[in-house]
């Protein structure tokens, strides 16, 4: 570590090491890929072992913290000049940026390998995939350089559950498509609620977020642009028969009310001195929604293979 020592400085304790390189695995987002991972595991028709399941799930959870690590890696001089990374490892200066690059590789690759071995290589070859597009796709192509960044590079956090069905069913169907349509219609609204709110920061360090670059209007109108999109994919399950009653009405439900928190977000100016409280309120509502949509998913498979309901798009 490159942690300058004063005479009266004492060294870091190992755990606080240990907790950076946690830190480097984006561990708040690591919650979401690992949740939506196992939901794509346990929703798909078949069954897989429970130590070949922990495996999958632990290979793609290893694939999005080295993904993420290589992200903390390629940004450190961004994160410096933001408020809310700034302390983060790397621009704090707790950590060598090399560390973390190393420590990005032998996770992205382990995992990869893991999948391959224990799972299967169509599983593997997604995960790669994945990896690939969030570390390089997005985060040294795309999020420096057009608006489109979170459009185009939702894609990379849209793959746990669609790989979690692929590891169990060996082949890529129409299902898990749409639960990758699913994450990828709700990355938009989610982060550019958020964007709204950190305009400053983003503005700060040149990165061009739609807020920065299109005004806030723009974003406000593809906030609800998406989020009307949104809400036929997410039902979409129930509409093609995969899933019963159960999911589609609590894909309704929540696509209603996530529609009726972006009208607010979508149409109304912001004054001075505004809170944004119906900004914030969306994007943390947004997370309960991927939450509860693909817990129903998971809740819906358990009652079909119980017996208790059909599938159909009124079973």
């Amino acid at each position: 570590m490159d942690t300058l020592l004063t005479p009266t400085a004492k060294p870091q304790a190992m755990p606080t090491d240990w907790r950076d390189f946690f830190t480097l695995t984006k561990p708040r987002v690591m919650t979401l890929v690992i949740f939506t991972g196992i939901c794509g595991l346990l929703a798909a028709p078949g069954s897989i072992h429970p130590v070949l399941g922990f495996t999958a799930i632990l290979a793609i959870a290893m694939g999005a913290g080295g993904s993420a690590a290589l992200n903390h890696w390629w940004e450190v001089d961004l994160d410096r000049g933001m408020k809310r990374t700034a302390n983060r490892p790397l621009p704090s200066g707790r950590m060598r940026r090399e560390d973390a690059r190393d420590f990005g590789i032998f996770l992205s690759v382990t995992s990869v390998g893991l999948m391959g071995v224990a799972i299967g290589w169509l599983a593997a070859a997604s995960l790669a995939v994945a990896i690939i597009y969030y570390a390089v796709i997005y985060t040294m192509w795309l999020k420096p350089r057009t608006p489109q960044n979170i459009v185009i590079g939702g894609g990379s956090g849209a793959f746990p559950p669609f790989i979690g069905w692929v590891a169990v069913t060996g082949e890529i169907t129409l299902m898990p498509v749409l639960l990758f349509a699913i994450i990828f219609m709700w990355t938009p609204p989610h982060f550019w609620a958020l964007a709204l709110f950190m305009k400053s920061d983003y503005a700060k360090v040149g990165i061009p977020m739609m807020p920065v670059v299109a005004g806030e209007r723009s974003t406000r109108r593809q906030i609800l642009i998406y989020t009307v999109f949104l809400a036929p994919v997410a039902i979409a399950p129930w509409a093609i028969g995969a899933t019963s009653w159960v999911y589609g009405s609590v894909a309704v439900v929540l696509s209603l009310l996530f529609l009726a928190l972006a009208m607010p977000v979508g149409t109304r100016t912001r004054a001075d001195e505004d809170m944004m409280s119906e900004e914030k309120t969306l994007f943390k509502y947004s997370i309960y929604y991927l939450f509860i949509l693909f817990g129903a998913l998971v809740a819906d498979r358990l009652l079909e293979n119980s017996g208790l309901i059909s599938a159909g798009p009124f079973g």
